[in-house]
């Protein structure tokens, strides 16, 4: 993700969702590699249930997954 200027790195998390990362972040897994970004946004699962774990597929919807308010 090359060739732009640098972006603030946000982090929202969606009600009953995901988290919404964007900006300039790197995102590793627990071993400490990266993993590949394919996307400047990316939206990482929160209800522990995706398939493409650690970025989110929808899952939380067909568990009814339901944050904390």
């Amino acid at each position: 993700m090359t060739g732009r200027s640098p972006q603030p790195a946000t982090i929202e998390a969606c009600p009953n969702g995901p988290l919404l990362v964007r900006g300039d972040v790197e995102l590793v897994d627990a071993d400490g590699k990266p993993i590949e970004r394919h996307r400047r946004t990316v939206a990482l699962c929160r209800c522990g249930t995706s398939a493409i774990a650690p970025f989110c597929d929808g899952s939380h919807k067909a568990i009814g997954f339901v944050t904390p308010s």
